[in-house]
């Protein structure tokens, strides 16, 4: 089970994420990031895997994804940290990244 929670920040958006990101919650936060409205760009949102406890293969596939495509990830405790400097490492410097 995943809690998706989309709030509004200063300009951009930020999807906190809560539970296990696998199987068909992976579709409901792609659903979710591609239903983004235009004017909150990649550069203006990020998602919190803070309260994250399991992402499998397709989530990390398509958050690295979300992250060549300039969404910041942010992340608290061991598990989120990881998840972060994994896809960090596979995917280098994001394609729209911040300035």
């Amino acid at each position: 089970m995943l809690r998706v929670t989309r709030t509004d920040e200063s300009g951009g958006a930020c999807f906190k994420l809560e539970g296990k990101l696998s199987g068909c919650w992976v579709e409901v936060v792609e659903h979710s990031w591609r239903q983004m409205p235009t004017e909150c760009g990649p550069k203006h949102c990020a998602v919190d895997l803070s309260a994250v406890t399991y992402v499998d293969a397709r989530g990390m596939e398509l958050l690295g994804a979300m992250y060549r495509d300039g969404i910041k990830l942010r992340a608290s405790g061991c598990l989120g940290k990881g998840i972060v400097e994994q896809i960090e490492a596979q995917h280098g410097t994001p394609l729209r990244a911040e300035r």
